[in-house]
């Protein structure tokens, strides 16, 4: 873009931006002339992602801001229309907003709020910053025809984001997406009637009836023993868990001070993720104080729920598909019924404990707006920390119930003397030992990924590890189980591997996994010791085919 045109569009948008702050902001790029830092939030617009939009909060159609969530609200309400939602009289359809304790984030919902009543529709926003899980609970149980959470989960402090959900509680999925951002471009903000009232404050109910849902995920009379050390990353999530562990009759977590309040700036880590290196020092050293029987963490909206367990002398942290394998065996055997599911970058162990048992198993695209749809789900799970064990209940990733639901496993398994890493064992020496690692990169310049997937693509590897790649997949392509995505699945003799750009950060992840079979516990330690070094292995090979 000419630096005259890029001048004249910043200019347009600060002519109407709302927001004092990013009008600064604008106005000090327009007359220094820093064209860079311009044609980088004029250089297109925030798009619909694995988890809605998310960007940086900043002036300009690529970053978060008042102007673009008001848009996005004006093509949520625009798109409910034209689907037919009643509107403009007493039979209007309701949307349900929430929100976090991020930055802008109440205000970014009271915009939403403003649009939604100018269009005609029932706006209810949730009384202060919640977890995710209790808006897309609050969906179904009050009959939205769609819901808006502001959040950007583990992203830095400097992001916002703003996931859209339908009235079947679960999040937008194409063909609904581009319908919402084809309505997005709106003339002008003065052309959005923004009302300053009219929409309702949602008192405790709600949560109240979100609380006692939890109780469902439990077995009745199942021993509540586990103690546990919480960490809150610094996000909403710790009243809603002390209370929802209250109700349970669990011992009261002991509580990572450093972390248990809502700060936006998250000053104790650098990436409020439990999965960065790093954002579990403070947990694990309140552990070694306290010697809890499990730590939990969840991430800043609470819709993550990560575990940690003492092995040996000290604590680790469990990875994603240890904790959806252990969830998958508590469910299997309390008897569950249904099918369990989970996107195509997690452990194939899943499908191996759902087809011993019986159980329909399914492969979805990442993320949970495909997880939550999988017909006559029980259970779903995803490697980045996310566990469905409610889906009647929250058609999402719910870190409070997949918290109650790992400590009621701790509480069985302590009550026989055991842990979660006696069941890790036997889930090994069982199906064979599924170890999973991952190689993720993350880029100032998104065109290092884009570079990255078009060498794969134009040089693709045959071998990696000395391993014969048996099957190459082009997902773009998409396949008979699942639609197109910017994805590159590799199969290999007793191992797999997945490719594709992060749908909410700036990375390039590849998920990387092997399975060794174990014929009996002793063995076990070899095979970590082989899987481990084929890991490494696969992704230095996987780095320099890439060019990473």
């Amino acid at each position: 873009m000419e630096d005259v045109a890029l001048t004249a569009q910043a200019q347009a948008w600060l002519a109407e931006d709302p927001d004092p702050d990013t009008r600064e902001e604008l106005a000090r790029l327009i007359d220094t002339g820093d064209h860079t830092e311009l044609a980088a939030r004029f250089g297109g617009t925030l798009q619909f992602g694995t988890a809605g939009l998310r960007g940086e909060l900043g002036a300009g159609p690529m970053r978060m801001n008042r102007s673009v969530v008001i848009r996005a609200a004006a093509g949520l309400a625009a798109y409910l229309k034209k689907q037919g939602v009643p509107h403009g009289d007493d039979t209007a359809g309701l949307v349900v907003i929430g929100y976090d304790a991020r930055h802008k984030s109440e205000t970014f919902a009271t915009d939403t709020a403003a649009v939604l009543t100018g269009a005609g529709l029932r706006a209810a926003v949730l009384n202060r910053p919640l977890p995710t899980p209790v808006l897309a609970f609050a969906i179904r149980h009050l009959g939205a025809v769609a819901g808006v959470e502001v959040t950007a989960s583990h992203n830095p402090p400097r992001d916002n984001g703003y996931k859209v959900y339908l009235g079947d509680g679960s999040q937008i999925v194409p063909p609904a997406d581009a319908g919402i951002a084809a309505e997005m471009a709106v003339a002008s903000l003065a052309a959005v009637p923004r009302p300053t009232e009219g929409w309702e404050t949602l008192d405790d109910t709600v949560l109240d009836a979100y609380l006692a849902r939890t109780d469902a995920v439990l077995a009745k009379d199942s021993p509540r023993t586990a103690r546990t050390v919480y960490t809150a990353m610094h996000g909403v999530g710790k009243d809603v868990l002390l209370a929802a562990f209250a109700r349970a009759g669990f011992p009261a977590p002991d509580l990572v001070a450093e972390q248990a309040e809502p700060d936006p700036d998250f000053p104790t880590v650098a990436f409020p993720n439990p999965e960065e290196p790093g954002a579990m020092d403070l947990a694990f050293a309140k552990a070694r104080e306290t010697d809890p029987d499990l730590v939990i963490a969840n991430d800043p909206d609470a819709d993550r729920c990560a575990a940690a367990v003492k092995d040996g002398a000290d604590w680790r942290m469990l990875r994603g598909d240890e904790v959806g394998a252990l969830l998958a065996a508590h469910l299997v055997r309390r008897g569950a019924t249904g099918t369990f599911a989970e996107s195509i970058v997690s452990s194939s162990l899943l499908g191996r404990i759902a087809e011993k048992a019986g159980l329909p198993y399914e492969e979805t695209l990442t993320g949970f707006k495909w997880i939550a749809r999988v017909e006559g789900l029980r259970y779903g799970y995803e490697e980045a920390l996310g566990y469905c064990v409610d889906p009647d209940g929250v058609r999402d990733k719910d870190g409070i119930t997949a918290a109650l639901l790992l400590t009621e496993l701790a509480s069985d398994l302590k009550a026989d003397g055991r842990t979660l890493l006696d069941l890790l064992d036997d889930l090994a020496v069982e199906h064979g030992l599924h170890a999973t690692d991952q190689l993720s990169v993350r880029v100032q310049d998104l065109g290092v990924i884009a570079s990255a997937m078009r060498r794969l693509r134009d040089q693709p590897p045959t071998e990696l590890a000395g391993l014969r790649i048996s099957t190459a997949e082009d997902l773009t392509r998409g396949t008979e189980a699942l639609p197109p995505t910017d994805g590159l699945r590799y199969t290999l003799d007793g191992a797999r591997v997945v490719v594709r750009p992060s749908g909410t950060e700036p990375k390039l992840k590849c998920y990387l996994e092997v399975v060794i079979p174990v014929a009996a516990k002793a063995g076990l330690p070899e095979a970590r010791a082989r899987a481990t070094a084929l890991l490494e292995r696969i992704k230095r090979d996987l780095a320099e085919a890439a060019g990473i």
